[in-house]
Formats: C-alpha cells, sequence, structure tokens
C-alpha cells in the first residue's frame, strides 16, 4: 500500500474552490472582539413588563448595530449585552452592576426606576465605568455626580442620561395642560395631584408643583395625594380625591398602583373633565390596556414617545410588534433602542476603547441626531450630564391603543378633551 505525504501544495490544490479535506477541516476565522455593555432592567416584579420592552429594545439596537458593520472607526468591533435583572429591587442595582462589571462590562446602560438607577451610579463612579441612563427620571441622579466633580471630590463624571429629568417633565406637563385646555376651549379650574410615593413618584410630583408655581395657569392643585408604592389599596386616597372635587384628576403611577387606581376612580364614580397624568409609566403598557381596559380609554399622560412621523421608526416599531408579541413600541423599549445607538456614536469617537476616561470625554461631546424617539433637537449633554432636547410627547388612550396627540408636530390625531361621559 502506498501512502503519500500531504504537502502544503497538495493540500491548497485539494481544497480549491472552498471543499474541504476529509480529516482536515479548514481553520476556523478568529472571532471578532465584542464591546461588553452591561444592560440592568427590571425583568422580574412589579416593573417587569417595561423592564421586558427596555431589552428587547437594547437587543434590537445591537442587532441592528451590529448587522451594519459594529463600530467601523474601530474595526468592525462588535456589541455585546451582559444583561442584568433588578427584579424591581432598587438594591439590586447595584448587585446586578457590579456582578456585570466583573464579569468584564465596558459600559453600563439601563435602568429604568430611578432607586436602581441611582444605585448602580455609585459603581459606575467608583469603578470608572461610563454609564448611560436609558430611563430614570430623578434629578438627583446625575446632578450629584456632577456636583462632586464639580467640587472636587471625584475627577471624572461617567453617567450621562439621555431622558428627561422629573423637573423637564413638570415644565412641559404644565404647559401642555395649558395648551390643551385652550385648543379644547375650556377651562378646569380644580386639579388634584395624586402619585406613587417612590423615589420617582416623589421627584415628578415636586416638579410637577414647581412648574405650575411658575407658570401660575388658571387652574389650581387644590389637593396633593401620595400613596405607599406598590399600594394594597386606593379607595382612602381616591375618596380624598373624590372629595376635593376636581375637574382633572393628575396621576403620576407604576403599572401596578394603575390598576387599582383607574378601577377605584370609576367606581366612586368621580366626576371630572379627564385624566391627565403629568408623566409616569402604567397608563399605556399593554399589560395595563388588556387589564383596564374602558376604565383607561381617552386617558392622556405625558410621556417620552417614539417619533412615528419617522419612517425608520414605524419599520423598528413593526419588528418591535413581532418580536414582543404585539405590543407597541413605546417609550421603554425606543428610549433603550436609542441608547444602544448613542453608545454605538460614543465609541466611534472614542479615542480608545480601553480607557474609560476617553469614552467619559467621547460621552460628553455627543451630538447625536439619529435618535427614534420625539426630541427637542440632538441629543446633547448638558453640564449636568442630562439631554435637555430630551422631551415628552401627550399621548392619549384612542381605541385601546396610545396615540401621540400633542404637541402639534408629534401628533397623529386629534385628542379627545374633556372626556365624553358615558
Amino acid at each position: 500500500m502506498t501512502t503519500h505525504r500531504l504537502t502544503r501544495r497538495t493540500f491548497l490544490k485539494t481544497t480549491a474552490g472552498g471543499a474541504a479535506v476529509v480529516g482536515f477541516p479548514l481553520p476556523l476565522r478568529a472571532q471578532p472582539k465584542t464591546f461588553k455593555i452591561g444592560a440592568i432592567h427590571p425583568m422580574t416584579g412589579a416593573l417587569a413588563e417595561p423592564g421586558q420592552a427596555c431589552r428587547l429594545g437594547a437587543q434590537m439596537a445591537v442587532g441592528a448595530v451590529n448587522a451594519a458593520g459594529g463600530i467601523k472607526a474601530k474595526g468592525g468591533i462588535k456589541l455585546e449585552l451582559i444583561v442584568g435583572d433588578t427584579q424591581t429591587k432598587p438594591e439590586n442595582g447595584r448587585v446586578e452592576a457590579e456582578r456585570v462589571v466583573n464579569q468584564g462590562a465596558q459600559m453600563l446602560l439601563g435602568s429604568f426606576d430611578s432607586g436602581s438607577t441611582s444605585a448602580m451610579v455609585s459603581v459606575a463612579q467608583q469603578k470608572r465605568v461610563p454609564f448611560l441612563i436609558d430611563i430614570a427620571a430623578a434629578d438627583p441622579i446625575t446632578a450629584n455626580v456632577a456636583k462632586s466633580v464639580r467640587d472636587g471630590e471625584q475627577k471624572v463624571q461617567y453617567v450621562y442620561r439621555n431622558f428627561p429629568t422629573g423637573s423637564s417633565f413638570g415644565r412641559k406637563a404644565v404647559q401642555y395642560f395649558i395648551e390643551i385646555f385652550k385648543e379644547a376651549n375650556v377651562s378646569p379650574k380644580r386639579v388634584v395631584l395624586m402619585y406613587c410615593n417612590d423615589l420617582f413618584g416623589q421627584n415628578q410630583a415636586r416638579g410637577f408643583q414647581a412648574a405650575h408655581k411658575a407658570a401660575n395657569p388658571s387652574w389650581e392643585i387644590v389637593e396633593v395625594i401620595p400613596w405607599p408604592e406598590p399600594p394594597s389599596d386606593l379607595a382612602t386616597e381616591v375618596s380624598r380625591a373624590k372629595a376635593a372635587k376636581p375637574d382633572v384628576i393628575a396621576p403620576i403611577t407604576r403599572p401596578a398602583s394603575a390598576l387599582l387606581l383607574l378601577p377605584e376612580i370609576a367606581k366612586q364614580r368621580v366626576e371630572t373633565m379627564g385624566i391627565v397624568g403629568p408623566g409616569g409609566p402604567g397608563l399605556y403598557e399593554a399589560g395595563q390596556l388588556a387589564q383596564l381596559k374602558q376604565d383607561l380609554e381617552y386617558v392622556l399622560t405625558s410621556v417620552p414617545w417614539p417619533n412615528f412621523k419617522n419612517p425608520k421608526t414605524t419599520t423598528v416599531g413593526e419588528e418591535f410588534r413581532r418580536r414582543s408579541g404585539g405590543k407597541t413600541f413605546d417609550t421603554n423599549s425606543g428610549y433603550s433602542y436609542d441608547a444602544v445607538f448613542v453608545i454605538a456614536d460614543i465609541l466611534e469617537r472614542a479615542a480608545s476603547l480601553v480607557d474609560p476616561d476617553a469614552i467619559a470625554d467621547s460621552m460628553k461631546k455627543t451630538n447625536y441626531a439619529g435618535g427614534l424617539m420625539q426630541y427637542g433637537g440632538p441629543i446633547v449633554f448638558n453640564e449636568l450630564g442630562d439631554n435637555a432636547n430630551a422631551i415628552p410627547t401627550m399621548i392619549q388612550i384612542l381605541g385601546q391603543k396610545p396615540v401621540a396627540v400633542w404637541p402639534r408636530e408629534a401628533a397623529l390625531q386629534k385628542f379627545v378633551f374633556p372626556r365624553p361621559k358615558a
């Protein structure tokens, strides 16, 4: 039996045209390097529905960035998510942030609720891990970091936010209230503010009241009613609201509290012109729409919202609907989606991807106009690390669907106010 030695020349001839030699598989190409992002959101617990929307939005954006060639200025490096779950427990923000950093996360993204986001901030600053906040509104989250840097207590700000702050929510909500009442040619006089008494709710309520005081509109906030979050029953709070004889109830809710508040308002037959939220989740998600049904119809709320006049937003929204089982591309999915593209833009411009200070410097110089949400201009971070062009849109539940109705440039339908009587 004659044996033949496989030379390099005969190997190349044998494999011409891409055929492999039996027993000699072609060498695998080196796997591309990835830039790891720790994406932490509430995947379980009371905030699971918006948290899951955030994650899917981020995953879709990572897929889109990678499919388009990754971070081109850095040799096409791909993005990779290391995901985390706060379980809707604020203290878990720090625990999960530390875990993903230990697993190699070079940036942080998250985390929806202000409590867990605040906990993540300490990890970002201590471990020098740049952190882009996709959703969380409490003003002190970034303001405290900016102050510590300004006072020389810390050298670099690693935390930036692409989401409206509680104070900006308040200013826009008061503005939209005034404009909508004028456009509807009605003059509500008595507004009852109700809110979930956690860090988010407290900050939102303060922002709304401060903006009301500054604007001095023709309507008065006649009662301010907090509730413990999550509540077990809201009968007492709604009874207080009813006793104040409101023309408008302005609730700042969480998803779980909305499921109790809206039915209780209907049960106690609180007569108002309408329910108009200054900003908060729980009034537009698929789960709330399915459970609350007519109790949510005609409810207005001021929230950050996708710009569906942008064809790209519509395309991404359709993909999200397919991948989520029919849910709307909304505040949560939209802001997480945009955040990943902002990170990609930051990495394209950063002098180095291994130096956190270089990434932080690139974050500070962001000027990104490719977002899918309704902004007041390009994404640009101010001296506090906030995007002042992140603004809410007034949406309304019409035909059991959330629809942008104000301001005019964002509106897809005309709002209905006052709410038609049954």
